[in-house]
């Protein structure tokens, strides 16, 4: 059949489909066409009842939690541990990528790195190991006839690392190369350096590996992180996938039991201060566009106002139709990409940020319109119709966040090594619903705080120091300088004997 024959073919099926449905509506009564789409209602949102995994302590105190999935005959586990860079010495900053980088590949006592990757390999399976400011994280894939074996190596690498000295030169030679490309990227210069003034350049949450505390990482600092982070008392295992869940609970019982056991890690909190306001301006004579962030300290969810100020967030940066990508790209046409809003952290405050690029010549008003749009909540309050727009865009992206078994089981492992109730992800929508206009101005002039800003400018200083000069209400400009430090000075080899 020609192209011409299949498009004549399917244009009479669906007349013919067409007409079959008028002939059989010929008898109904008429519908009612609403001639205004904003008359349409849409239906509430169905309360979202996610299968909640199941959650047991072992006698060692590991926290399991399981989640049956039998759509795929596949296992997935995740391993979460306390301890981050946030736990760093400040000297050694970069240890808890190092040895998370070389936890797996570094191999075990009994196996090295590259026989751990053939075994995995020839069961399509995988072990990864990852670090974050304030966790760990150890992650298995495999097919659910191979996840006994594969656990029983997953539990070896946890309890016995070898940290290999070759493994660990190579993850010094890859942080090495990243610092010493560090600055070719504006973008992550701005939320490097713009991080440091929120926090604070010396807090745990804003320091940066350099030479000096790279060289300074040796062997028996990762196998005393180990000893301090790795074990029973400070796990969180959870596991979904296809399997029978006394079997599991057997299985897990008798592998996991082998792992150390110690006290439960308590980790001093982090302090926190008010951040400097003041203009900061990096210069890259190469560049013809700027990189803008104004920056705060932000909250966390524990915050009772937390819905509030997700909805205030929404409206004021959140979409395309929010106040700052409206007025500032699309009217004003000032922004490549534009937007921001208080930080909500889960253990921390996070950054309260609102950032934009434009280009060289509009960076002066760039800043100007940042500033009239984050006052302009609080001297123009939001309408009605942005408070629903803003919880119709929340509500109905969120249930996306949680469309699979392992979604809810990972939402679930967060909620528990953060500290939260178990069925905030439930309640969640219902909170949102029940944020007031009234709720919003309010949690507006408490947190927006304008004049809090420290303002960060990455670009040309041929073009822009003059703009930055005008700005006089906001003090001086400060020059920021990302100078790389040099590595370390080698010592000399002892001559041989």
């Amino acid at each position: 059949m020609n192209t011409r024959t299949w498009l004549s073919t399917a244009l009479w099926s669906s007349l013919a489909i067409c007409g079959l449905l008028f002939e059989s509506s010929a008898g109904a009564a008429p519908v009612t066409v609403k001639n205004d789409w904003h008359q349409i209602k849409p239906p509430p949102l169905r309360v979202m009842k996610p299968q909640q995994p199941t959650r047991l302590v072992l006698e060692n105190g590991i926290i399991l939690l399981l989640q049956q999935d039998k759509e795929l005959p596949l296992l997935s586990m995740t391993v979460m541990l306390r301890g981050g860079s946030r736990d760093e010495p400040a000297g050694q900053t970069g240890l808890a990528d190092i040895f998370a980088e070389s936890w797996r590949s570094g191999g075990t006592r009994t196996r090295t790195g590259d026989q751990i990757d053939d075994f995995l390999a020839l069961r399509a399976a995988n072990i990864e190991t990852g670090s974050e400011p304030t966790r760990m994280t150890l992650t298995t894939h495999c097919l659910k006839s191979d996840f006994a074996d594969v656990l029983g190596l997953a539990v070896e690498v946890l309890r016995e690392p070898e940290f290999r000295q070759d493994k660990i030169d190579i993850a010094k030679r890859q942080l090495n190369t990243a610092i010493s490309r560090r600055n070719d990227e504006p973008g992550e210069i701005a939320g490097r350096e713009s991080t440091k003034l929120a926090y604070g350049k010396d807090h745990p949450l804003a320091r940066q590996e350099e030479y000096a505390t790279i060289a300074a990482i040796t062997r028996d600092d990762l196998l005393m992180w180990h000893r301090r982070f790795v074990h029973a008392g400070n796990m969180i295992v959870g596991v979904s996938g296809d399997f029978e869940q006394a079997e599991m609970v057997a299985l897990l019982k008798q592998k996991l039991a082998t792992l150390p056991t110690s006290q439960k890690l308590v980790i001093p909190e982090m302090g926190f201060v008010p951040t400097r306001p003041g203009l900061y301006f990096v210069p890259k004579k190469e560049l013809n566009q700027s990189s803008i962030h104004l920056v705060q300290l932000g909250t966390t969810r524990k915050n009772p106002d937390h819905y509030a100020l997700e909805v205030m967030n929404e409206i004021l940066g959140g979409g395309f139709w929010a106040r700052l990508f409206s007025n500032i790209r699309t009217k004003q046409g000032l922004a490549y990409n534009v937007g921001g809003g208080v930080g909500l952290g889960w253990e921390h405050p996070a950054l309260y940020k609102v950032a934009m690029s434009t280009k060289s010549q509009t960076t002066g008003k760039s800043i100007t319109a940042l500033y009239e749009q984050v006052q302009g909540m609080l001297m123009n309050p939001p309408t009605v119709d942005e408070l629903q727009k803003a919880k119709d865009a929340i509500l109905n992206s969120f249930v996306f966040k949680f469309d699979s078994k392992s979604k809810i089981l990972n939402d679930r492992m967060r909620l528990e090594f953060s500290g939260y109730p178990a069925d905030y992800t439930e309640k969640y929508a219902e909170q949102v619903q029940k944020v007031t206009l009234d709720d919003v101005k309010r949690v507006a002039q408490k947190y927006l705080n304008p004049g809090g800003f420290a303002v960060l400018v990455v670009g040309n200083p041929d073009e822009v120091s003059e703009q930055l000069q005008q700005l006089k209400h906001l003090g001086p400009v400060q020059i920021v300088d990302i100078t790389i430090p040099p590595p370390p000075a080698r010592s000399a080899a002892p001559a041989p004997k």
